[in-house]
């Protein structure tokens, strides 16, 4: 999923996206149908996936949720990444990667167009995942 179709997303669920200067460990926020995604991200891709993650709390997390020392926090901020690894790396499109030879977490990252460090998120969710079949 293309950055300009995340965007429409937002757009659709009235969800307003901007750059801001946040601090360095502060990747993005969602707060009252606003996104901030830091303007120090210097690519699409990494843009991309904390859009993503930012869109899961719209839909998943209720209240202040900075604070993960508590645990409700920290499930919060799990549920938001795995909507994030399902929208952006659906297991049909990591297996797809896979079959067409693209076997380091580097290249699926970059056939699915997402950073290297979300990609190794997403294999090992799906490996949690689907290892309980």
């Amino acid at each position: 999923m293309m950055m300009t179709n995340l965007l429409a997303l937002a757009e659709e669920e009235g969800i307003e996206v901007n750059e801001y200067e946040l601090p360095e460990r502060i990747r993005g926020l969602y707060f009252e149908n606003s996104i901030a995604i830091n303007k120090k991200i210097k690519t699409e891709k990494e843009k991309r996936c904390v859009l993503a993650e930012e869109l899961g709390h719209f839909y998943f997390t209720i209240g202040d949720i900075l604070d993960l020392k508590i645990e409700s926090n920290r499930k919060q901020e799990i549920r938001a990444r795995n909507w994030a690894i399902n929208k952006l790396t659906p297991f049909e499109k990591v297996l797809e990667a896979y079959e067409l030879g693209h076997k380091t977490p580097y290249e699926m990252a970059e056939y699915l167009d997402v950073t290297e460090d979300f990609m190794k998120e997403a294999i090992l969710y799906y490996q949690k995942k689907y290892r309980k079949l």
